[in-house]
């Protein structure tokens, strides 16, 4: 019988895991941002203004976003950074806006917005140059979020002393690892049901997509089993947590069938900062939801205050 609470989830740390990290935030420093906003008037309301967003990222690509902020409110304002799920493309996000929030909706490279130059398909992110930690698919999609904080630190309405991420599933797990590489930025991170944690772990223990991809993908090329393993272990969250430094709200489904629990409580596990973990038993992949967003809204408010 599985106790998800007291699993063992093992990931190695690769010794230039920091450096490999470092490398990928210069190759971002050397292209400006070059932010574009464009007003939607469309899609604002009496409450709310709404921006396309166009930003440079990692490689040189030019990524979108939705950028939403409360109308006829002075600032400072906090920041949010919300991060889309695997196969979600970001909401505009009017409803974190009309809390007080600047909120920054990323569309990381390959969503729909984002992938004129880079397009692996859903399926298809997961394996993409997965042999290759340097190539891998995923190196400038995680970049992807740093570079939308960035976004968030330029802009004058923006208090850069309060900045939170927010996000469930690979919106989760992105969070964890942007909170890592930016610990005297990020305020705040809550994180649902979170992707890339326990990365060869995980689909020992379930057959859903996407982590199904890595068992379709080892099927056909089994003698890569270590080279993939190698280069997950950059990317794994559970080796982004101990670096991670803001307070962080985690929510895990007790029969998640995508993310399972183990990986989650692995998570907490490996966390060093001050943590609050939340469990839903007979929830799934939606871990609580849309009750738990009240928790979720009470815990922004908590760390970032909006409307002070």
């Amino acid at each position: 019988m599985r106790d998800p609470e007291n699993a063992t989830v093992e990931v190695d740390l690769p010794e230039d895991f920091d450096a490999f990290w470092a490398a990928g935030l210069a190759d971002c420093a050397s292209y400006p941002l070059d932010p574009v906003l464009t007003e939607m008037p469309a899609l604002c309301t009496d409450r709310v203004i709404v921006y396309d967003l166009r930003f440079t990222s990692y490689g040189g690509l030019r990524i979108a976003g939705w950028y939403a902020v409360p109308r006829d409110r002075p600032g400072p304002l906090p920041g949010l950074v919300t991060i889309p799920g695997y196969i979600s493309e970001p909401t505009v996000p009017k409803e974190w806006a009309e809390l007080g929030y600047a909120t920054l909706a990323i569309a990381p490279r390959g969503k729909l917005r984002s992938n004129e130059v880079f397009n692996p398909g859903y399926p298809g992110l997961l394996t993409h140059n997965i042999v290759d930690p340097n190539t891998y698919g995923y190196r400038g999609f995680y970049l992807d979020v740093v570079r939308a904080v960035e976004v968030l630190l330029d802009r004058p309405e923006v208090d850069n002393q309060r900045i939170g991420l927010q996000g469930s599933s690979q919106g989760g797990g992105l969070g964890i690892s942007t909170a890592a590489l930016m610990p005297d930025v990020i305020s705040c991170v809550a994180a649902g049901a979170p992707y890339l944690c326990g990365i060869m772990t995980a689909p020992t223990l379930t057959r859903s997509y996407p982590y199904e991809e890595i068992n379709e993908y080892l099927r056909i090329h089994p003698k890569d089993v270590d080279r993939v393993r190698e280069t997950v272990a950059y990317y794994d969250g559970l080796n982004f947590a101990p670096k991670v430094q803001a307070p962080t709200l985690l929510y895990l489904g007790m029969e998640d069938d995508v993310c399972p629990p183990e990986t989650g409580f692995a998570l907490h596990r490996a966390l060093t900062c001050e943590k609050t973990l939340h469990t839903y038993p007979h929830c799934a992949h939606h871990a609580g939801l849309p009750d738990v967003m009240r928790i979720v809204e009470d815990f922004l408010a908590e760390h970032l205050t909006p409307g002070r």
